[in-house]
Parts: structure tokens; sequence; C-alpha cells
């Protein structure tokens, strides 16, 4: 009976291995599904962002407008500007100066007082007084003459304005009214040289004051678009 309880109990234990072993077995197949499905839920990630990607993609270049960007104008740029500083000196004004010649500035922009004198030009229709002076830059070729006469009243500097302003002869480049705090005080006008010539005059009137500017067109429309008085 002892060795029957032995041999029997031996089968027992290894029919408890058995067992063991095939519930180890079991419980290392069981992950095996779910990597299977981890898997599959990882490719239909990647496929559905893939038909995000191409679905945007579409869209960008079909959909009017999304994704258009019109490309900004090109700006030009300029080769050179010019400096408003002046490079070199003003000269001084007369000491007896009358109160006409003290409002000639000093500088228009880079273009700089020259020497006032006396001017007769305009003697045949009386004037007060009236003077002659260059600005310049340096560069003679691009001074510019300013001449300017004042009258006893406005009627007769207004005479003498449109005495001028019928003498000249070229393209019209700009006229207008003269306003100082509202009031029209005066009317001017710009007048390119005749025959293109790259030369201008720019004349206007200023109360009882009428001034005259001459020389290269882009000397005279800087000095006359700044000028003070």
């Amino acid at each position: 009976m002892m060795a029957m309880a032995k041999t029997s109990g031996t089968p027992a234990r290894r029919t408890g291995a058995r067992a063991t072993a095939k519930t180890t077995a079991r419980t290392a197949q069981q992950p095996a599904p779910q990597t299977s499905g981890t898997a599959r839920r990882a490719r239909a990630v990647v496929c559905a962002a893939a038909i995000i990607v191409v679905l945007a993609l579409v869209s960008a270049f079909g959909w009017p407008g999304w994704a258009v960007r019109t490309p900004p104008a090109p700006v030009e740029v300029p080769s050179a500007v010019a400096s408003a500083t002046p490079t070199i000196a003003a000269q001084p004004l007369p000491s007896d100066a009358s109160e006409l010649v003290k409002i000639l500035p000093e500088h228009v922009s880079n273009y700089v007082r020259g020497a006032v004198e006396s001017s007769d030009e305009w003697q045949s229709a009386a004037p007060v007084e009236a003077y002659a002076v260059t600005y310049g830059n340096g560069d003679q070729a691009k001074d510019v003459r300013v001449l300017m006469g004042q009258w006893a009243d406005a009627e007769e500097a207004e005479t003498q304005y449109e005495k001028l302003a019928k003498a000249l002869d070229g393209e019209q480049l700009a006229a207008g009214n003269i306003k100082v705090s509202g009031q029209n005080t005066g009317s001017y006008v710009v007048v390119g040289g005749k025959g293109g010539g790259g030369t201008a005059t720019a004349l206007w009137r200023n109360d009882t004051v009428v001034f005259r500017v001459t020389g290269p067109q882009a000397s005279v429309e800087a000095v006359y678009k700044l000028f003070p008085v």
C-alpha cells in the first residue's frame, strides 16, 4: 500500500506541473491580443493623420483665398537721399540790411544764401526795393537765383506778378494760391523751361512782395516749396 501510494502520488505531482506549465503558457499568451490591438489602433491613428494632412493640402490650394498670400509690392529704395544739412556756410547779410532783406533765410534745405545785391531788373515796375541773391549747395550747376521786390501795396505787387506770369514760356508744372492763417495772400506758378532743358521758374506773390526763382528744375522745386516767405 505504501508503494502504491508513492506510485500514484508521483503522477499527481507531474499532473500538477503540467497544469502549472499550461497556466503559465496561457498567461504569457494573453498579452498578445492586446499588443495586436494596440498596433491596429496606432495604424488607424497614422492613417487618420495622413488623411487630415492630405485634406489640408487639397484645401490649401483648392479653397479660394486659403493659404494664398499675395506677395507685397516691391518698394523702390532711392539710390540717394539729399541731405537737408548745408555743407557750406551762408554769406552774412549786409550791415545795413533792410527789413525785406532780413527775411531771407540762411538756408533752404541744403541750399545756402549767397551774397545779397540790389537789383534794378524790375525798375520799370517801380518797386520800393528789389534784390537778387543766389542759393546753392556748393555745386554751381545746381544754383538758383532768387529775385525779390516789394511794392507800396498788394495791388501794385499783383500787377507785377501778373505781368511776369504772362511772360513765362513753358509747360506749367504747378499753380495755386498762397494762404497765411487761412487768408489768401497771393498766388504762385511754376513753369518748366522751354524745350525741356531741365530748367524751371517759380514765381509767387505774398502780399506786397514778389519772388522769382530760376535755375535747374530740381533745385527750383526744392527751394520754392520750402521757402518760408
